[in-house]
């Protein structure tokens, strides 16, 4: 019982965090707006972005960071393209990387006119 509310407890401090410890692979979600990584090791393979709802000309954009400290652009904006699934509708649009990056470094994604940021973070 013990280990299942230190599980619990530990995903709650990550999605208030607004992000994951990743290597290389997981996801994070911030409100609306959340990211998934696909990748092994340090390398990244594939960044999704995805917004909730649909929202006609939605654009995301990929960034990498250090810390709360930015260090560069990864992708630039790109339009998402709306789908439903279930009943759900969101906008989602993903890019491919094949690149690696430093340990503990955290890949961002956000939407044109959202102000979240979620945040996966690379270990090894």
């Amino acid at each position: 019982m013990r280990k299942i509310m230190c599980v619990a407890a530990s995903a709650v401090v990550f999605g208030c965090l607004g992000q994951a410890p990743a290597q290389a692979s997981g996801g994070a979600d911030d409100g609306p707006v959340s990211i998934g990584v696909i990748g092994e090791g340090l390398k990244v393979k594939e960044v999704r972005a995805i917004l909730t709802g649909w929202e006609a000309g939605a654009r995301a954009r990929v960034s990498l960071w250090k810390g709360h400290t930015y260090i560069r652009q990864i992708r630039g904006w790109k339009y998402a393209s709306a789908k439903e699934l279930s009943g759900h509708k969101f906008e989602v649009t993903t890019w491919k990387i094949n690149k690696s990056f430093p340990h503990r470094s955290r890949l961002c994604v956000e939407f044109k006119g959202h102000d979240r940021m979620p945040c996966v973070t690379i270990k090894r």
